[in-house]
């Protein structure tokens, strides 16, 4: 057995960005406290001057800045939506209606500012990421040492690694023996064995041997480096999908102004009074705005997110949550997603014609395996010692403890020298191993066929037990698998770092027909985009930082939260919290309803704002109408839209995703 520092080594800290030091979250908070104060003031009977100062100051703090926007893009020879909701605004308050103008003003302040702190949150997430590498490397120069700044190591310097430091860069081991816990690049559980001629990444962290290594790459071009500009490159691309949006924006902008300043010339030509005019553009502005439009969309899909969180599942906005109902294929990390991410003591297997003789053999080997691995913190060695706690087994003191990088750990229990290692066939070998019973390499070989982990216990120079160790695959797995397969008509796809055979059993094991292993960061992302260069809309779902790139990537992106690296919970565009896999189907479906009543809200906005203005332009509509059928439409949809925040929407979901075929 290995020993190690660590377990595993937490993420480096992200300097995250506190909530109001965000100026659009700050006018956003202000206008909306504001809007709701008038509205209390207006309802309760509060004096006139008190709720118009109120619900005029929500105007203020809510709409200077995209007012500011808008008059920049006028200025620019452009006329965006902010602006004309602005406008709209503006003009509501001037014929009384101050409070749809308020509604209006809140919505887009707080649109803006949710877009802010996602974009920031995500610059310090990268910022996070970059400072798993450390600063400073000790670079060997003809047997000196010399500390230098990690930035300035060029290809082709030798550096030393001590025991518990950090890797500072790409490169090659050229001498000694140790274990590297590299999670946070290929979301391995299990700290590697590293030998000379093994490949080592920057910012993962060193075990207890030390390790020189032939720099390979520069500190820029280094796989944590590369996680980082795929993050920020993968979020520039998506951003680009929001360009037909703001031409469909650009396009209605002009055609409501150039037509609500005709509805206003025209009778004014044709000889009607200037208040008259007036009245009429201000009613067209009224029943035009798209107050029923907006309403037609965020409520289903906020009410969806809210629902989805009262359930573990933390979706980041409602664009995300339209997104994830559009998915078509799901593809799979493998280490902490489809698996628990710690490894488990799952199989004991007593050495034909060792002294002790059974039932007793397993309980002997376990206690005496436990009682020498108690000093150690590798994974493996607590998966041992919290099955022998487990099962009531106490543990004898351990003296003369002696851990070998690479190799296992040894001490003397009860008088006894005890001796955990890999065997034989696993280099480095255990030299002690090579007189191991025949019998022994058959048990070896059948524990990895089913793509475990063995470890060989001896005792006085004799093997007498065998251990398989195995992530445990979650419970929930096979099922989450299973809904996806029938909803969309395939199996979702496994994309792990981990090695073929063991991630083609684990697919077999939960139901997945399609695999691809052994890839690092950025071949993840190659993957997830050619199922999308297919035709393919594809959800990754992931919890290592080694992750990030493949989710940012994406259609859509899901971590894992409960045990998800910072970086990835940040590039994510869902967070599943409680780790339960059943729930992405059924957010999943739930964002299809979502979408459906969206659709039936926008239909519903769309005949009712037609009915109104076409009433407007041929005949003659009462501004009191007018304003009824537009508030009458708003609360249609809205109410429409809040349907999905009982509880019940959840449970239908659910329900369809165990009804789909």
């Amino acid at each position: 057995m290995v020993s190690s520092t660590a377990v595993r080594p937490a993420a480096a800290p992200v300097p995250r960005t506190r909530l109001f030091a965000i100026p659009e979250m700050r006018w956003a908070a202000a206008a909306t406290a504001l809007f709701a104060v008038g509205l209390v003031a207006k309802f309760t009977g509060g004096p006139s001057w008190l709720w118009w100062a109120l619900l005029l100051a929500c105007y203020v703090t809510g709409g200077w800045e995209p007012g500011l926007e808008g008059l920049k893009a006028l200025r620019d020879k452009t006329l965006d939506v902010d602006l004309l909701m602005v406008v709209a605004a503006i003009g509501a308050a001037a014929i009384g209606q101050i409070v749809d103008g308020a509604l209006l003003i809140v919505i887009f302040a707080t649109s803006g500012a949710l877009e802010a702190l996602a974009t920031r949150r995500t610059e310090d997430s990268v910022r996070g990421l970059l400072t798993l590498a450390p600063d400073t490397a000790t670079r060997l120069d003809d047997g000196d040492e010399q500390t230098i700044a990690a930035a300035d190591l060029a290809v082709g310097d030798l550096i030393l690694v001590r025991p518990g430091d950090r890797i500072a860069a790409d490169g090659r081991v050229v001498d000694g023996a140790s274990e590297v816990d590299q999670a946070t690049v290929t979301g391995e559980p299990l700290p590697v064995d590293k030998a000379p001629g093994d490949e080592v990444f920057a910012g993962t962290l060193n075990g207890t041997g030390a390790l020189r290594v032939r720099v390979e790459r520069r500190a820029a071009d280094s796989v944590v480096a590369r996680i980082a500009a795929l993050v920020e490159e993968a979020g520039r691309t998506k951003a680009k999908t929001q360009l037909f949006i703001e031409k469909i924006e650009q396009r209605y902008s002009i055609g409501m102004v150039i037509v609500t300043l005709a509805v206003f010339a025209v009778p004014l030509v044709l000889g009607a009074t200037l208040r008259d005019s007036l009245l009429r553009a201000m009613t067209f502005m009224i029943v035009a705005s798209p107050c029923a439009v907006v309403l037609a969309t965020m409520p289903p899909l906020l009410a969806a997110i809210a629902n989805a969180g009262r359930h573990g599942v933390l979706v980041k906005s409602a664009v995300v949550m339209e997104q994830l109902g559009a998915t078509t294929r799901v593809a799979f990390d493998k280490t902490g997603t489809l698996t628990r991410g710690t490894p488990e003591l799952v199989e004991i297997h007593p050495l034909p014609g060792a002294s002790t003789p059974a039932p007793a053999a397993e309980h002997r080997i376990l206690r005496l395996a436990a009682a020498v691995e108690f000093p150690s913190e590798h994974p493996l060695a607590a998966a041992t010692v919290r099955l022998a706690r487990q099962r009531g087994i106490p543990l004898p003191a351990v003296t003369e403890f002696a851990a070998r990088p690479g190799r296992g750990v040894s001490g003397r229990v009860d008088h006894h020298l005890v001796r955990v290692g890999f065997p034989g066939t696993s280099p480095p070998a255990d030299p002690g191993l090579s007189k191991a019973p025949e019998p022994m390499a058959d048990i070896v070989a059948a524990i990895r066929s089913r793509g475990r982990t063995a470890v060989v216990v001896v005792c006085d120079e004799e093997p007498i037990g065998v251990l398989g160790f195995a992530d445990q695959v979650r419970p929930d797995a096979s099922a989450a698998v299973a809904a996806l397969t029938r909803m969309q008509g395939g199996a979702p796809v496994l994309l792990t770092g981990d090695d073929h055979r063991t991630a083609e059993r684990l697919a077999e094991e939960v139901g997945i027909t399609e695999v691809r292993a052994g890839l690092l960061p950025h071949e993840k992302v190659t993957a997830v985009r050619a199922l999308e260069s297919g035709g393919e809309r594809v959800t990754m779902v992931g919890d290592g930082i080694n992750d990030a790139p493949a989710l940012a990537a994406a259609h859509a992106g899901i971590a894992m939260g409960g045990a998800g690296s910072d970086l990835t919970v940040q590039t994510a565009d869902a967070i599943v919290v409680r780790d339960d896999l059943t729930a992405i189907p059924t957010v999943i479906a739930l964002s299809r309803r979502a979408r459906r009543v969206v659709l039936a809200n926008l239909a519903i906005a769309a005949t009712f704002i037609a009915v109104l203005v076409v009433w407007d332009l041929v005949g003659h509509l009462p501004l009191p109408l007018g304003v009824l059928g537009h508030e009458g439409s708003t609360v249609i949809v809205g109410l429409n839209g809040l349907r999905l925040l009982r509880s019940a929407a959840w449970q239908r979901a659910r329900h369809e995703v165990a009804e789909s075929r």
